[in-house]
């Protein structure tokens, strides 16, 4: 599973209620069902961390060190297109042959398609398809692997529906409710150009967000101090520039140093802002690096610093979770600093000049 080794591409979520205490049970009883009884329409349930055939879920196998860790499946039995083309084409050519035609016609095609998949389906094993998830207790917190909208929307439904609870996606407006009291709804859009105006300007504060994370690392030290260590934040490639009007207009950077692009002065200037882009934060020699998408507040490829090779299992886990939680808290300071700034008219209509000045000066 991708919370116990490698990087991790990972949305966060609030449970703002926490768990019941006899969630596990719950969870249970939305298990995945058999292998065997899975049927032509799929099924999608619950299993343990340690594989996705491990509907055995009781306390000692869907907990490990204090975290709850388990794994929603998805299983749907799928003919290959290429064996389900193969299949076709056979049973199409030996209706030719019978009937002495020389073509089949597009409503026949369309009935030995549903004849074929009929016959071959319930033959063929189930494809597994997981999301991973671990919560956190102590903080409320759950991470899971449903970085697309559509996985979010599935984990959502069954995690609640099964565990009696509700899972928040973290994303900028929960983030400023529940650690600020901020009502991001308040904010109206903002304009980083001199030629487009505010009214007209991308109102995504998402955008804004990481665009002013990219201009506080550069322009203003990019770092912040908690608990007394300072902890830094750096923005590189590849980024995205997007600006939503009347359709998509997007600017993907990679090649060279994009950060340094001749393309992102006139980007920036037409309106504009970062969606997407590597963010780097560092606290002393320990270093977290990930693919930040603003819009969904998801995360991809995060790696975490090196942990000691000598620990145990359920130990190694546990430091990968602490290092988590770490980069978690870190990042959304940086979030709560931005809002400082973000819900005081005066001092964000100040930001919003010094990072037309930056784009100016710097590109």
């Amino acid at each position: 599973m991708s919370f116990e080794s490698g990087s991790i591409s990972f949305r966060a979520f609030y449970v703002p209620k926490g768990l019941p205490e006899d969630v596990v049970s719950k969870f249970a009883k939305n298990a995945l069902p058999p292998v065997d009884a899975i049927g032509r329409d799929g099924a999608a349930g619950w299993v343990t961390g340690r594989h996705m055939l491990d509907r055995n879920i009781t306390d000692d196998t869907a907990r490990m060190a204090g975290y709850l860790r388990l794994c929603l499946v998805t299983a749907e039995k799928k003919v290959p297109d290429a064996l389900l083309k193969a299949e076709c084409k056979m049973e199409e050519l030996a209706v030719m042959q019978a009937e002495g035609l020389s073509f089949i016609k597009r409503a026949d095609r369309i009935r030995i398609r549903k004849d074929v998949m009929a016959r071959l389906q319930p033959t063929m094993p189930p494809t597994l398809n997981g999301i991973s998830m671990v919560h956190d207790a102590n903080r409320n917190m759950l991470y899971a692997t449903a970085t697309s909208d559509s996985k979010c929307d599935k984990f959502t439904l069954e995690f609640n529906r099964a565990s009696g609870s509700e899972a928040v996606p973290v994303d900028v407006a929960t983030a400023a409710k529940m650690r600020k009291d901020i009502s991001v709804s308040n904010f109206g859009p903002g304009s980083f150009s001199p030629n487009v105006k505010d009214v007209d300007a991308v109102s995504d504060v998402g955008q804004d967000f990481l665009t002013w994370l990219w201009f506080y690392s550069e322009a203003k030290g990019g770092t912040i101090e908690i608990q007394g260590k300072s902890c830094a934040v750096a923005i590189g490639g590849p980024i995205t520039l997007l600006h939503e009007a009347e359709g998509a207009h997007v600017a993907v950077l990679k090649d060279g140093n994009p950060m340094m692009s001749s393309e992102i002065k006139p980007a920036m200037l037409s309106g504009k802002k970062l969606s997407k882009a590597k963010v780097t934060i560092a606290r002393g020699e320990e270093m977290w690096e990930t693919t930040f998408d603003a819009k969904r507040f998801t995360f991809g490829s995060l790696k975490m610093p090196k942990g000691d090779e000598k620990l145990d299992a359920v130990s190694a886990f546990q430091q990968r979770m602490v290092s988590l939680d770490t980069f978690m808290e870190i990042f959304l300071q940086f979030h709560d600093k931005f809002l400082a700034e973000r819900s005081d008219a005066e001092a964000w209509g100040k930001v919003k000049g010094d990072i037309v000045q930056w784009i100016l000066a710097k590109y």
